[in-house]
């Protein structure tokens, strides 16, 4: 039988034993040896090998919580909630409107609050207006603002296909950025009208997108664009000098005509013109003497050339409508709409392709559109089967500078195959106008 002093002894070699296990455990876990030399923590590790700069911040030692602009949020409350003290907002909006003022800011826009800790203050607000720049609102050691523009490459690539259903088939069907189509008609609006687009119809293009760490970021310039239909081949060249600067065609006359061939981008015909047409509302055959643009309600209708509006009112049978006074000849009326643009009433200057106002159904319409009016010499006819002058061609100074990139370019289309499901170079050796 155990003795009392034997027993006492006992607990304390038990005690002793269970402590030195849990002093080896509790080194087992935290790396610690009998040397003292510290193991570095799988995270601390992961920060130091991932370390790299973000918009000119290390993110070894700060912290970035990424966000979006939300509706009826503003900057000062995003900073305020983030720690910043009112006088340091009022002094940041002050000093951000000489580089990027904070009014500008804009709902669903990103942005990265920047701490030194997670929990920490706010030290910057990095606002990103688009993909190809960012503004830094600073607070370290004094209130600064920034604006810096993200190097990129520029890449000269291709698009090329054949029509079976509809030009959007054969852009994004094949991959291609639609953002294509408004700059291939942007080029040959004067003489390809795209509402008219068949099956067979092919396209060829020559364009620029940018790069950003080998990331596709956005659309540059079109540099050449070539479209055959029915009607034969057309050619836009983007042509650039101290005077020019614009789209040409072979013989250095501007692509851009006098005139549009229609007021509102990406629709189609609901109805042409006619002098006898079954109105869906009245019930009988009365002539139409304009042309039918179908479009989703809200969409921008443009005047398809310079002039002065002469009326913007609203009448039983038209809705709210727009007439526009090109020259002695022509005018221009569009029916329908929804709202007028900012100042456009009697007596504004518009410019070709300026928003003059949104489809809508206003007045006797059964969905939205808008009703095209087109008066030459006072007398309304059919816009699309006007000949309308060419523009005159470019003095002859500047033409064999032209000739040389219309050579070029058009030697370029040439090799592009239509048959090609998809083509694309990104290093191409052709002379590319100053920016």
């Amino acid at each position: 039988m155990m003795t009392k002093e034997r027993r006492v002894w006992y607990d304390i070699t038990i005690a002793l034993v269970v402590t030195l296990s849990l002093v080896g455990i509790y080194r087992y876990i935290t790396g610690i040896n009998h040397d003292h030399n510290v193991v570095s923590s799988p995270v601390t590790e992961m920060r130091k090998t991932a370390s790299v700069e973000q918009y000119g911040f290390s993110n070894e030692d700060y912290f970035f919580e990424e966000s979006s602009i939300a509706n009826n949020q503003f900057l000062g409350d995003i900073l305020y909630n983030s720690g910043i003290s009112y006088p340091l907002i009022a002094e940041l909006e002050q000093k951000a409107k000489e580089v990027y003022d904070v009014r500008r800011i804009r709902v669903g826009k990103k942005y990265s609050i920047v701490r030194e800790d997670s929990c920490g203050t706010a030290v910057a607000l990095v606002y990103e207006p688009d993909p190809l720049s960012y503004v830094v609102y600073d607070f370290r050691d004094s209130v600064s603002v920034r604006n810096i523009e993200r190097e990129y490459i520029t890449c000269v690539e291709t698009a090329s296909g054949k029509l079976q259903t509809s030009l959007w088939d054969a852009l994004v069907g094949q991959g291609y950025d639609f953002a294509l189509v408004d700059l291939m008609e942007d080029a040959l609006a004067s003489s390809v009208s795209f509402y008219h687009a068949k099956k067979g119809d092919e396209f060829k293009l020559i364009y620029e997108r940018k790069y950003i760490d080998e990331r596709p970021i956005s659309l540059g310039k079109l540099l050449g664009a070539y479209y055959k239909n029915a009607r034969g081949e057309h050619y836009a060249i983007y042509f650039e000098s101290d005077q020019y600067s614009g789209f040409f065609d072979q013989e250095a006359r501007p692509s851009k005509k006098s005139f549009l061939l229609s007021p509102v981008k990406y629709s189609r015909i609901s109805s042409p013109f006619s002098y006898s047409r079954f109105h869906p509302i009245k019930k009988r055959k009365i002539p139409h003497l304009g042309t039918d643009y179908a479009a989703l309600h809200g969409t921008p209708i443009r005047t398809v050339a310079d002039g002065v509006v002469i009326s913007a009112s609203y009448t039983k049978a038209n809705g709210k409508f727009v007439k526009i006074k090109h020259d002695k000849t022509y005018q221009t009326q569009y029916l329908h709409m929804s709202r007028f643009a900012k100042g456009i009433v009697p007596g504004a200057t518009v410019q070709r392709g300026e928003t003059i106002g949104y489809v809508g159904s206003t007045g006797l319409a059964t969905g939205p559109h808008v009703c095209f009016r087109f008066w030459k010499n006072g007398r309304q006819v059919n816009h699309l089967r006007e000949n309308f002058p060419p523009a005159d061609p470019m003095p002859e100074l500047y033409l064999p500078s032209f000739y040389d990139k219309r050579n070029e370019i058009m030697n370029f289309l040439s090799h592009i195959t239509i048959d090609e499901p998809r083509a694309t170079a990104k290093s191409v050796s052709i002379n590319q106008p100053n920016t």
